[in-house]
């Protein structure tokens, strides 16, 4: 992540919580479809968890969810709420991780591919710290095209939110399978304008 990004993640963190709150029911339809895929015996890797939107409602249902994100404002947000004693927070760079090759059962990165200048960098750390056979969880804001969603897109990055890929659902699965993921589901969930495209996939 570029230091530019960074800062800007890092100066939205004591709003983030709340500023999500208008996007709880698209992450309630995102842990509805991971859900079903977790068991008690899991060990979950999260990238860029945010303040948790995710991290809280899911670490339940696992053994061990690792909630990693590159802003430490990010990860101090996250710690002043209450979670499962399954559910650790920290800092992490995802393009660079502290793992041991093949420790988790899952890997989950939610929106946020898409806003990173590498992600294959991303990918290729998520892929080597999976099992065999284990899961990575990938929904992501893709483009449906046409003159609203450049223009959402347009007003968004004037904030200094920066889109670096702007891939519609085929190209994001196409982009993933590249990278020596086994694409088994994916679907539109949310707005017309902005969807996101559910993709779970195992290495």
């Amino acid at each position: 992540m570029k230091k530019s990004d960074l800062d800007f993640w890092q100066g939205m963190a004591a709003h983030y919580t709340k500023f999500m709150r208008r996007s709880a029911p698209l992450y309630t339809e995102i842990c509805n479809h991971i859900r079903p895929h977790l068991t008690r015996d899991m060990n979950v890797l999260e990238l860029a968890c945010g303040t948790g939107q995710l991290s809280f409602p899911l670490s339940p249902c696992v053994r061990l969810w690792e909630a990693t994100d590159a802003s430490s404002n990010m990860i101090a947000e996250a710690k002043k709420r209450s979670g499962s004693s399954r559910l650790h927070f920290s800092v992490r760079d995802a393009s660079c991780l502290p793992y041991a090759s093949e420790t988790f059962d899952a890997v989950v990165i939610a929106n946020a591919l898409h806003i990173l200048p590498e992600p294959e960098k991303v990918l290729r750390e998520a892929r080597r710290v999976l099992k065999p056979g284990g899961w990575l969880f990938a929904p992501t804001f893709v483009h449906a095209g046409g003159k609203l969603a450049r223009l959402r897109t347009w007003g968004m990055e004037r904030t200094g939110f920066r889109v670096y890929h702007a891939w519609n659902a085929g190209e994001f699965i196409a982009y993933l399978s590249s990278h020596d993921f086994w694409v088994t589901e994916h679907t539109l969930l949310g707005g017309r304008v902005l969807p996101v495209c559910y993709v779970a996939g195992r290495k």
